[in-house]
């Protein structure tokens, strides 16, 4: 029975281990020149192969090993080729044990390791981490088909040590739950791709987005022993779409194994003749795009100059129609109105993509959902198009808007159509909604005109997952828009049925599979006392350097926390509570003749120093933490509420009271 080279390899690496971690080396260099001097003649000094092996067997060395080797066979599968652990490998005392998951014997699954990276020069001077040191990390984020992993972050390293297994269920939902299970010929016809992004997060906890792939892993469905290994080049986003970042080792197997696997040919033709199809529904798109646009122009010669966005390019600098950005998405049990949807996405961190070189140039990147969740920040399109989603699931008429706001810097927002013809704007970064009430131009003088609160100031066009309308009104200033989508006289609309052929869930292989929401791991309770516990001590600190004492105040601090949740409620729903039993509270805390004086704050991110350094820069903070008077007391509060992704609100409040003395 002969082992395949890649186990073969991995045995001798083991034993080889093995044999150094016992200095058997120098053990047999020992016995070998004992015996040459003790047993030999001086005119025979060379000893053969078997008079070795006789003198370790005297001393006991084999025996030594052989005890120290653990041999384990799996019964059930005597081939060893195809298990898919090694038959023989030493068991090491010391290391923890490994995580089992249960497998339905019913189910086919597609188990995805990662084998290590390499040749990722950007770290090529990284210090090895000292024990304990906080280092620049990277972690490996997947979607597979409703399923999502994520990778153990790992030391940034020009050859980061990842080692982490994913098992993704291979199924096909127009099959049913109690189909039977998926043989290679159904497998073929599923052509979503592995999602794979990388991401950096650095020693401050800010994350960078640094590559997005789309692993083809149907190669394995012709692999002779159900097992592949496929070297992946992954690019840079953005600007450096086109650059090597470095490049993962992955190693695909399939559970169960493969009654019969498909040859190569079939499966390269598959490949082929996908992608032969998706290239001619593009072509068609982009011809017929291009006569739209054409007629859009001959309406009126001004249209050129408007924000009509027809395409957009993601993190990979790949053009796609921007209805692709966008999908009906139910959060499930996450998020339970459309409002609370609104606040979580605002909680997302906003960051322009970002670009080489100086200048007031904006970088354009629509990114696809994963990678937008996995940074957990973006810029407003990335918010925008979520959002837009959000709602759609909701079962409201969403669309994402584009136009400027003030200065005419381009712009991203949410549009809902109400049934009864209300317009409401959501702006994404903020989650604050706007009621769309038109100026009318032609009203008398005397008729009093709305004034508008939203910060827009023209919509070029409005689109979701199967519309695309373009303003064709005589001008394109929000404020007079009127947003009739029905009259083809005010928005041209492009046809649905060429949206559908490129932008409806497997139109095209091409288009990136909307993954599912998860739910927050951050325990607000626990995270709201470090950092209440951190920003104590900064503030302690801060007050010594300026030469004072500092005393807490702990029940005032408790009396505080209401007014964060009111604060949050009001921000989520739009209403306020509260406030009455707040102030009484604080009324009933504060002695006659003394001073109260509080500062909230929120901040999206949860680097404490970052936020005491933001306090400090207001005024009124730096009131309240560099007090002084008599019986100066100081009290701070966090609560710190979580939403899906592990996106956070966090709200800090500052407080002080004291006797004035005059």
């Amino acid at each position: 029975m002969a082992l395949p080279p890649e186990k073969a390899s991995e045995l001798k690496q083991i034993i080889h281990q093995q044999l150094t971690k016992m200095d058997v080396h120098s053990r047999i260099r020992e016995v070998l020149a004992e015996t040459i001097r003790e047993e030999l003649p001086p005119q025979h000094q060379q000893l053969s192969q078997e008079d070795l092996m006789k003198a370790l067997t005297r001393r006991g060395i084999i025996d030594d090993v052989m005890k120290e080797l653990n041999f384990v066979t799996d019964i059930n599968d005597k081939e060893i080729t195809s298990t898919p652990k090694p038959s023989t490998h030493f068991v090491d005392r010391q290391t923890a044990m490994l995580k089992k998951t249960n497998i339905d014997p019913t189910r086919r699954y597609l188990y995805l390791q990662v084998l290590g990276g390499k040749a990722f020069l950007e770290h090529l001077q990284e210090p090895e981490p000292l024990p304990g040191q906080i280092c620049s990390t990277l972690t490996l984020c997947l979607h597979f088909r409703n399923q999502r992993f994520r990778s153990k972050p790992v030391p940034c390293a020009c050859e980061p040590d990842f080692s982490d297994g994913f098992l993704l269920e291979v199924y096909k939902e127009s099959l049913g739950e109690a189909s039977k299970m998926a043989d290679a010929t159904t497998m073929l016809s599923i052509c979503d791709p592995v999602h794979i992004v990388l991401i950096k997060t650095d020693t401050s906890g800010e994350t960078t987005l640094v590559a997005s792939y789309f692993l083809e892993w149907r190669s394995v469905l012709c692999a002779e022993n159900r097992i592949t290994n496929v070297a992946v080049e992954l690019l840079g986003v953005g600007t450096e779409s086109k650059v090597s970042v470095g490049v993962l080792n992955i190693r695909l197997e399939m559970y169960p194994k493969l009654n019969k696997t498909l040859s190569q040919e079939i499966v390269t033709t598959q490949f082929s003749l996908e992608r032969q199809k998706t290239a001619e529904k593009e072509r068609l798109f982009l011809v017929y795009a291009k006569q739209w646009w054409r007629e859009y122009l001959q309406i009126r010669t001004s249209h050129n100059t408007r924000l009509v966005k027809i395409f957009a390019q993601d993190e990979n600098g790949i053009n796609r129609p921007v209805c692709s950005y966008v999908k009906p998405l139910r959060a499930g049990r996450l998020l339970d109105t459309p409002r609370q949807a609104a606040r979580f996405v605002s909680v997302l961190g906003y960051e322009r993509a970002p670009i080489i070189g100086g200048g007031n140039s904006k970088q354009e990147q629509w990114c696809t959902l994963l990678a937008f969740l996995c940074r957990n920040k973006g810029d407003c399109e990335d918010h925008a198009n979520l959002l837009c989603s959000l709602l759609l699931g909701f079962g409201l008429e969403a669309f994402v808007c584009v136009g400027t706001k003030a200065k005419g810097v381009p712009h991203t927002w949410v549009m809902t159509y109400g049934i009864d013809g209300i317009i409401t704007f959501w702006e994404s970064l903020t989650g604050h909604r706007y009621i769309h009430n038109p100026i009318k131009p032609d009203d008398p003088p005397i008729v009093e005109q709305p004034k508008p609160l939203y910060p827009y100031r023209t919509i070029g066009c409005v689109f979701n997952h199967h519309k695309f309308l373009a303003n064709c009104q005589p001008t394109d200033a929000v404020e007079v828009c009127a947003f009739d989508l029905h009259d083809e006289s005010k928005w041209k609309p492009m046809s649905g049925e060429a949206i559908k052929s490129v932008c409806s869930p497997g139109a095209t292989t091409a288009l990136p599979p909307f993954p599912p929401l998860c739910a927050s791991s951050v325990d607000a309770a626990v995270t709201s006392n470090e950092l209440e516990l951190q920003l104590r001590m900064l503030v302690v600190e801060h007050r010594k350097d300026l030469g004072l004492s500092t005393v807490w105040d702990d029940q005032l601090s408790y009396l505080l926390s209401p007014a964060l949740a009111a604060y949050e409620l009001e921000r989520t729903t739009g209403v306020s509570s509260g406030n009455e039993e707040f102030q009484d509270a604080i009324r009933r805390a504060v002695p006659d003749g003394h001073t109260f004086k509080g500062f909230p704050i929120h901040f999206v991110h949860r680097n404490a120093r970052r936020a005491f350094a933001a306090c400090l820069r207001s005024p009124f903070c730096d009131e309240i933490l560099c007090c002084r008077g008599d019986q100066v007391r100081l009290a701070v509060r966090v609560r710190v509420f979580t939403y899906p992704e592990s996106a956070c609100a966090v709200w800090i409040m500052f407080a002080c009271k004291y006797r004035c003395v005059l």
